[in-house]
């Protein structure tokens, strides 16, 4: 999401002809990336964020928005997952004390809610399942100290699941409809929100960003059937999918109407999510090959 969140930004600041500049700062394991980036109008740096004294060399920013994080690995390495979610979030709170922040966390904070009910709200309490989701509360508790400490304007997004044609719940539910592998209905509903959607609340949030924090889900107005969003892909595909298990009464499930008031719904509609992505499997396009391990109950990644 980094890049095409960092594009739009520039994008916004050309359009309004602002001089303001656009940072990326990241590993940069793909010199094309940062390339692209660069040829985009975006600065780029390549920084390692648990380089305590690279990070105090960063540039100052009035405006942050804070995407670094782990999860999967998790499992193999839970040291480098709790450094990751919550050290480097510190040591960048530290450095950029006093800015708006924008730090991105995720619905897995939340316990699995009823299918029946509207999912979890932002006031509902924390319930995170794995080491995964309890170091992204971690992070979280690491923004909030700073907003008491610093008076840094924060807003926290707990994010899922945000798609595009490479990755994401469709993508994933669309390549295994094509390879024959069964879809697992165990976790039987999902939200997801299209990536530019995602970014763009992101961006709009910094302004609404506070102390203490605003806390906000970012995730698409629908709850979604598994087994009805593989059946209308597996028809784009001319692919009928194959299923294993049955829908339990629970979800990972997040209610999404304080960010509706404040920022009105998501604008690409279900359908052609759907068709867009069915096209994108079937012409064999380029993909991450990063599942998002959505139907993953036990919080293990």
């Amino acid at each position: 999401m980094g890049p095409t969140l960092a594009r739009m930004a520039r994008r916004a600041a050309n359009a309004r002809a602002e001089t303001r500049r656009v940072i990326a700062v990241s590993r940069f394991s793909s010199a094309h990336v940062a390339e692209g980036l660069r040829e985009a109008g975006v600065e780029t740096i390549a920084c390692d964020l648990l380089d305590r004294s690279a990070v105090a060399d960063l540039p100052p920013a009035p405006n942050v928005v804070f995407m670094a994080g782990q999860k999967f690995g998790t499992a193999d390495a839970p040291s480098r997952t709790w450094m990751m979610n919550v050290v480097v979030p510190a040591m960048c709170a530290e450095r950029y004390a006093g800015a708006r922040v924008v730090a991105f966390s995720t619905g897995n904070v939340y316990p699995l809610v009823p299918v029946a009910g509207t999912g979890a709200r932002e006031t509902s309490a924390p319930g995170p399942v794995g080491e995964y989701a309890q170091s992204c509360l971690g992070r979280e508790r690491v923004f909030e100290h700073a907003a008491a400490r610093y008076g840094t304007r924060v807003a926290i997004v707990r994010l899922n699941y945000a798609i595009d044609l490479r990755y994401g719940v469709l993508t994933d539910l669309a390549t295994r409809i094509q390879a024959g592998e069964a879809v697992d209905l165990s976790m039987g509903y999902v939200n997801v929100i299209w990536q530019r959607d995602a970014n763009r609340a992101a961006l709009e949030l910094l302004p609404l960003a506070a102390s203490p924090p605003l806390t906000v889900n970012v995730t698409g107005t629908e709850r979604l059937s598994v087994r009805e969003l593989a059946t209308a892909l597996g028809a784009r595909l001319g692919r009928a999918p194959v299923f294993s298990g049955r829908e339990a009464p629970d979800a990972l499930l997040s209610d999404t109407t304080r960010i509706q008031a404040m920022l009105g719904p998501p604008d690409m509609p279900l359908t052609t999510m759907l068709d867009w992505v069915a096209e994108w499997v079937l012409a064999g396009r380029p993909l991450l090959g990063k599942p998002t391990h959505f139907d993953t109950r036990d919080g293990v990644f």
